[in-house]
């Protein structure tokens, strides 16, 4: 008995008649997220990066433009606000791993590139994060990791399809 079946079983003993069944799906699943970004932070870490920096650093290098990505969008291809990214952005300037250049298609915007610093670091912390994410799926058969990929994917659908909504009404 794990520490979400002990929730369950003081729930389903204090108040039988709810029906507690999404409640150890969400703890489990919230269980796992945790456990998980733990791992990776560790892997971020040993490469001088936090998860924001690898998501900004992995954008312009996952992007395909080697001349850069624009404010605009990065905000797009990291769901962050602005002043949120500026922040990173400006992190990122002052430890060498981006520089901002201009916009030749805006003279007044300017795009953010990946230094060769940048892109080393990268390189080689994408690397280590896959291969982390490898050993904590080890636990899986290809099969199952299909099979839970596709169900969280019809979750997430599913979930923001109804994000509009309240189901209670």
């Amino acid at each position: 008995m794990d520490h979400v079946d002990r929730i369950i079983a003081q729930w389903n003993k204090a108040r039988p008649d709810l029906d507690v069944g999404p409640m150890e799906i969400i703890g489990r699943l919230s269980c796992m997220a945790t456990k998980l970004r733990s791992e990776m932070d560790k892997t971020w870490k040993a490469h001088g990066l936090n998860a924001a920096s690898f998501d900004v650093l992995a954008t312009l290098r996952r992007s395909g433009k080697p001349d850069g990505l624009s404010p605009g969008e990065l905000l797009d291809l990291t769901m962050v606000t602005s002043g949120t990214m500026t922040n990173r952005i400006d992190q990122l300037v002052k430890r060498g791993l981006v520089e901002r250049v201009p916009n030749p298609e805006d003279k007044r915007g300017f795009l953010i590139r990946l230094t060769e610093t940048g892109f080393a670091t990268i390189e080689d912390a994408v690397g280590d994060h896959v291969e982390t994410q490898h050993h904590l799926l080890r636990g899986l058969s290809p099969a199952e990791a299909e099979d839970l990929n596709k169900l969280l994917k019809t979750l997430d659908e599913r979930v923001n399809s109804d994000s509009g909504t309240n189901s209670r009404e």
